[in-house]
This record gives structure tokens, sequence and C-alpha cells, in this order.
């Protein structure tokens, strides 16, 4: 693996900051997170954000496949190239926006469920996620980067302050849990946080299946939308444009405390209340 500073050097290519890209520079760490992954020979996965490979080739050595998405059309050459060198045939190389990026027609096109990897950047971590959990019948699982600050928010549990909209979502159809601590000193340019890599293993069935999922994930977000209010004020000051007294009867019905705060409610608790919302 060349480092980061060599190659982009060698390009005449500069780190883009809009596009957060902080580059892994160790190798001995990409190895120990394709190693952790669980990626069997069977896989075919889907890298978010390939950047200049330091991820992609220790998996494209394991996988039977990979797609590679890179937003940034200046690495896409130099990527190339790293694979030529490395003799990786494996990975087909796509420039486009992550986000525009259609995850079910690949699977559909690959036959099985994909994993997904990648070193998210900051801005677009939440968007991604909401992403891939309204995609999920075509992933099985996900490996991803994130800063430990986020990390730390999408693992929490009920009652603490990280809890929040995306640690629900998740929590709904997903089993995580961490797979790494990252040093922020073995990235290029250094980032001024550390990382963590969690993996989000997608249930087949919730444990508690909404009435209506979308439905289910406009109520969280109602809920945490003014998350330092209670739960009856929440809601009437939501896009459901209840009354509070309507509010304080169907949570009452929900089984659920109107004073409480949406950081306390467990995902069973958020079903119940959605299901409740619906019949009105």
């Amino acid at each position: 693996m060349t480092s980061p500073r060599t190659l982009l050097t060698a390009w005449n290519l500069r780190p883009k900051k809009q596009l957060g890209q902080n580059f892994l520079s160790d190798p001995s760490t990409a190895e120990m997170i394709a190693a952790r992954s669980g990626i069997l020979p069977e896989d075919v996965v889907l890298e978010i954000g390939a950047g200049l490979g330091a991820l992609t080739m220790p998996v494209a050595r394991i996988a039977k496949k990979v797609y590679a998405v890179e937003k940034d059309r200046q690495l896409i050459g130099l990527l190339q190239t790293e694979l030529l060198a490395n003799s990786l045939s494996n990975v087909v190389l796509t420039e486009e926006n992550i986000l525009k990026f259609d995850i079910e027609a690949l699977a559909e096109n690959a036959g099985r469920k994909l994993v997904v990897m990648g070193n998210l950047p900051y801005n677009i971590s939440s968007q991604v996620l909401v992403q891939l959990v309204q995609s999920r019948n075509a992933a099985s699982r996900a490996i991803l980067m994130f800063q430990k600050e986020l990390a730390q928010r999408i693992a929490a549990s009920p009652g603490c302050k990280d809890y929040g909209r995306l640690t629900v979502m998740l929590r709904y159809c997903s089993e995580i849990k961490t797979l790494a601590n990252i040093s922020a000193s073995v990235f290029f340019p250094k980032p001024g946080v550390d990382s963590q890599v969690l993996e989000i293993q997608f249930k087949e069935m919730p444990e508690y299946p909404a009435d209506d999922e979308a439905f289910l994930f406009r109520v969280i977000k109602a809920a945490f939308g003014q998350r330092r209010k209670t739960l009856r004020n929440a809601l009437a000051g939501s896009e459901f444009r209840m009354d509070p007294g309507t509010a304080h009867e169907v949570l009452k019905h929900a089984g659920i405390d109107p004073s409480r705060r949406a950081e306390t409610l467990e995902v069973r608790e958020f079903v119940e209340l959605s299901n409740h919302i619906g019949e009105i």
C-alpha cells in the first residue's frame, strides 16, 4: 500500500476538505478491518467512498466482487492504476454520489444481498444510514467507520443523551456492535477526532414490526424533533398537528407516560406509539 501523501503528490492532488477526505495510511489497520469484517469468498461488497483503495484492496483479496463507489472523479484514474498494479480484477469502480446510488438494483444484479463497507464522511453519515435502513432488503449487513462521537450515538442505549433518531431507527431493524477503535493518527490528513468501526447486522424481521414502517420513522423524527420537551409537547408541536390533549390521550393509550422524553423510549414503545397515532 503506497502512502496517501506519496500517491496524491504523484498525481498532483490534494485532499478535499469539502468531501471529508481523510485517507487511511496504515496498511495494518486496513487489514485488521478487513479481517474483523468477516468477509467470505462468496460475498459481494458495496464500498462507499473507495478513496485511494486502502480498504478496497484487502477486501477485494477476500470477496468475490467489490463494487466501489467514489464521488471524486480525480481519484478514479488513480485507483484504477493502483488496482491494476496489485493485480485485482474483481473491483468495479463507479463514479457516483452514494446518496443517488441504487443499492437495490445492484443487489438484484448480483443475485444476493450485499455487504456494505466504507469510511463515511461525517457530513453524509446520517443520510447514508437512513438510506441503508430503507434499502436493507438489499444488504445483509454494513461495516462502517464513523467519527467516534457519531459511532457512540449510533450504539447508544435508551436513557442517555446520545440516544436519538438514528439510534432508534437502527435498533428497530438491526443489531449493532463495535469492531474496532481507530486512532486519528493513522489517517492523512490527520482528523481532529478518533474513529470507530461498527458492524450493523440487519434483521430478517424486526422484533416488534410496525403497522406502517414509514409512518414509524416519521413518529420517531417528530419525537426527537424537540427532544428537550416532553413527548406530549413534542408531538403537539410536530407535523402531526395534534393538540396537547390529543397527544396526551394517544400516549396514555400506548401505555406511555406523556411526561417522558423521547430518549427514554425503547423501540417497542415507539412502535406502540406509532401504531396508536396511525389509528387516529
